[in-house]
């Protein structure tokens, strides 16, 4: 765009050019013209100031949820904006505690007066001037209402996984990724894998058939270690479990939720951005014994997709030798870990290779500024939230201990959280909420009617 003014002044000089050559001025030496060229740049300029600048307008962010992911996702963002050209501000942030609110001025130099607090703290935030990038990273619970807001006041997004915790809220983030895309704005989600080289060249290889027709799946997030615990901390029942939000459903969804996502994504990118019709599970609360809170500490889900394959899911947070963090995939002519190799029967062994190292935390950042500039078409709400409310089938099979459908959990009227979340989260308070016991097979049911959902 820059050279487009001199363009537009050269034509015009050209068309001024009589079509039969006439006597004039001596023949234009290099000097000559150089001197021509350098004015005609200046004239340019003067007439187009900053035309670089406006091709690439400044990218003002805020972050929703400062914690450890809000933090990184924000320095992320930051290379991203180095990477791909541009300026890149974080304007403000919001946190509900104000200790964490202050980080936006420590880590980012966000004015005092911009480090938002409180419930309604993402409100306030939003509707800063200037803010067209919203970077959200609170406990899972407030995504919906958090991710409504953003596009009502139609920002771009940037959500980290998961996106909701139960059938309520994936229905406001279903609605919400439609009015997006009636809008133009651009989504991308914490789902990074999508976003990195490896896993897009080996998927689009499974895909073209590679393997085969696909067999089996198979998830992995198995810890060595317990997740993190923070004790008792707050006056109040919602403060101390929003303190310690990991360990309550309606904040993280529990770990099949949270953390195993992320291979629940794979598997269903890895089938076409199809998702599972149904699923069997079960699991338990084993090594967090009497330790505040209702989140269990192993699952083991099968799930079957619409054309009859089935996807095995095993994740765990407990102490134990073997750990692991991977996908596979089988098929009728081989297998393949979608991270990078493809096994063949016949024929010899496939692995990614790179010379560029990309990191996808920066590059799914890198992707998203790439689409708001270029207008591309990126749109990552809906797939997420098939990849969260997966999750969440497989959670609620093993929590009830029977076969749970797609459509039940979707059409679930149980809110997990409270009522308020779900319909104006800016204005909830701190004060008592509900405390679940930790799920129990036959006796624990969120979807049936009235739910069977026993309190502490």
């Amino acid at each position: 765009m820059t050279a487009r003014p001199t363009q537009q002044l050269f034509a015009k000089q050209k068309t001024m050019t009589p079509s039969h050559p006439t006597p004039g001025p001596a023949p234009l030496t290099r000097r000559h013209f150089l001197k021509a060229s350098a004015a005609a740049g200046a004239v340019a300029a003067v007439h187009f100031p900053s035309v670089l600048a406006q091709a690439k307008p400044p990218m003002n962010a805020v972050i929703l949820g400062i914690g450890g992911r809000g933090g990184g996702a924000g320095q992320n963002f930051l290379q991203a904006c180095k990477e791909v050209g541009v300026e890149g501000k974080i304007v403000a942030v919001a946190d509900i505690f104000a200790s964490q609110a202050r980080r936006g001025h420590e880590a980012f130099g966000v004015p005092e007066d911009r480090c938002f607090s409180g419930f309604d703290a993402y409100i306030k935030a939003l509707e800063v001037p200037g803010v067209n990038y919203a970077i959200l990273a609170t406990p899972p619970g407030f995504r919906p209402p958090h991710f409504k807001a953003c596009i009502e006041r139609g920002k771009h997004v940037f959500t980290e996984k998961p996106v909701a915790v139960d059938g309520p809220g994936c229905r406001i983030m279903y609605a919400a990724a439609e009015e997006a895309k009636k809008k133009n704005l651009k989504v991308a989600a914490g789902t990074q894998r999508r976003h990195q080289p490896s896993y897009i060249d080996t998927i689009k290889r499974i895909q073209d058939g590679a393997i085969g027709d696909l067999v089996t799946l198979r998830a992995y997030w198995v810890n060595g270690g317990p997740i993190w615990h923070r004790g008792e901390r707050g006056n109040s029942t919602l403060e101390k479990q929003i303190y310690n939000w990991y360990h309550y459903i309606w904040l993280s969804g529990d770990h099949i939720c949270e953390q195993h996502v992320h291979n629940l994504d794979v598997c269903n990118w890895v089938m076409g951005n199809q998702h599972p019709v149904r699923c069997w599970g079960m699991g338990a609360r084993q090594q967090l014994g009497n330790a505040s809170g209702e989140i269990w500490d192993n699952f083991a889900v099968e799930y079957e997709y619409a054309n009859g394959v089935r996807m095995f899911s095993y994740c765990g947070q407990i102490k134990r030798q073997w750990s692991s963090v991977s996908e596979a995939v089988h098929g009728t002519k081989g297998w393949a870990n979608p991270g990078g190799s493809v096994h063949p029967k016949d024929g010899p062994m496939w692995r990614f290779r790179s010379e560029r190292n990309v990191d996808p935390y920066v590059q799914e950042h890198v992707d998203l500024i790439n689409a708001i500039l270029k207008d591309g078409n990126l749109n990552e709400a809906a797939q997420v939230t098939d990849s969260t409310l997966t999750a969440i089938l497989g959670r609620e099979a093993a929590y009830s201990g029977r076969g749970v459908e797609w459509g039940e959990v979707l059409n679930s009227k149980f809110m997990y959280g409270p009522e308020q979340l779900y319909t104006d989260a800016s204005k909830m308070q701190f004060g008592d909420f509900r405390t679940l016991k930790p799920p129990m097979p036959s006796l624990f049911d969120s979807l049936k009617t009235p739910p069977m959902v026993p309190v502490a």
